[in-house]
């Protein structure tokens, strides 16, 4: 099975498309893509079976979000805890995923038609090398790629990406890029692996489970939560349709939420900074109060400073980050030479 089937709308199913699109409509979508093990159970076939319609869907549902407009998909394709399960299980997932992500080149023109971007979000490195490098092949391969994005979270866990940004900021601070005072709840968001991407507008999970299942937890946070009771490898086109529509019902509250929480991130983001100038001057004064526009001025000077610092140590988090892909897809080269 393709990445991204070929598969055009029906008549109902475009007409219905295009009264959905005439309001607002999510520009990044995730998934919990769940049920795919119940769904064998039901069908009397193996596991393997179920994972593997799993992902024929995945491929569908993608071909449908292009369709009505959205952009950016996010997956939650194998949990950090997954690895919990069975020998059985997880080898036959790890080889899955070996399949999959080593059609990527086969299926290159594809790719590139739809400018799909394929993403791979979590610690990589807790995978055999094989499939790191054949992943690492697949992100670099479509990484020029920009009409849409498909972020395959694999071996994830958000308590796992938390705890990986506070690190990156450490990090930050060992090799001199930030100080200490620079942390704050923005930065941690930039340093996740979801970085590159807006959060998610949407999150949908199937089975009839009500939970997150630590996905996504710090990005969701303002995103509306649609829960459905279908099994994963028999979700439609009409259930991303009523999950949309329940995004278009809450549009209105999330939004105001979403400004209330920028305005309060830039509050105190002042605060912070007003805090550190005041330090800084009643360290360097000489016990005279500076009048109100010196110390706007040196607010604004340090404001400056304190950006330009963040912005050398980003850039120096994704040289990082795409130095490791490079150099696995690197070996992936040499080895097949």
């Amino acid at each position: 099975m393709s990445w991204i089937r070929e598969t055009e709308l029906s008549l109902l199913e475009r007409l219905t498309a295009n009264i959905l699109k005439a309001g607002p409509m999510p520009r990044h979508v995730a998934f919990i893509m769940d049920g795919n093990r119940r769904y064998a159970e039901k069908r009397h076939v193996e596991r393997q079976e179920g994972h593997t319609q799993g992902f024929d869907k995945l491929a569908e549902t993608l071909r449908w979000c292009l369709n009505l407009g959205i952009h950016e998909v996010t997956v939650y394709a194998f949990s950090i805890e997954n690895f919990k399960r069975s020998k059985e299980e997880v080898d036959g997932l790890m080889e899955l995923a070996r399949q999959k992500f080593g059609r990527v080149l086969m299926e290159h023109e594809n790719l590139e038609k739809h400018g799909v971007c394929i993403r791979v979000l979590g610690d990589l490195t807790l995978l055999p090398l094989d499939l790191q490098q054949l992943i690492a092949n697949a992100v670099v391969s479509t990484k020029a790629h920009n009409k849409c994005y498909l972020n395959v979270c694999f071996a994830y866990t958000s308590r796992h990406e938390i705890a990986n940004a506070v690190k990156e900021m450490a990090w930050g601070v060992e090799q001199g890029f930030i100080k200490s005072s620079d942390v704050s709840e923005v930065l941690l968001s930039q340093c996740l692996y979801s970085s590159n991407s807006p959060n998610p507008d949407l999150l949908i999970r199937t089975s009839g489970e009500v939970r997150l299942s630590d996905f996504l937890l710090w990005q969701t946070s303002y995103s509306c939560l649609a829960f459905q009771s279908v099994l994963w490898p028999e979700y439609s086109f009409w259930n991303l349709c009523e999950a949309i529509l329940q995004y278009q019902l809450s549009y209105r509250s999330l939004q105001k939420a979403q400004e209330l929480h920028r305005k309060d991130e830039v509050r105190q983001q002042v605060e912070a900074d007003r805090t550190c100038v005041a330090e800084l001057l009643q360290h360097r004064g000489n016990g005279k109060p500076l009048d109100a526009q010196s110390q706007q001025t040196a607010l604004l000077n340090y404001t400056a400073r304190r950006e330009e610092r963040v912005q050398c140590f980003l850039g120096a988090l994704q040289h990082k980050r795409d130095t490791f892909f490079s150099d696995l897809n690197s070996q992936t080269v040499v080895a097949k030479t």
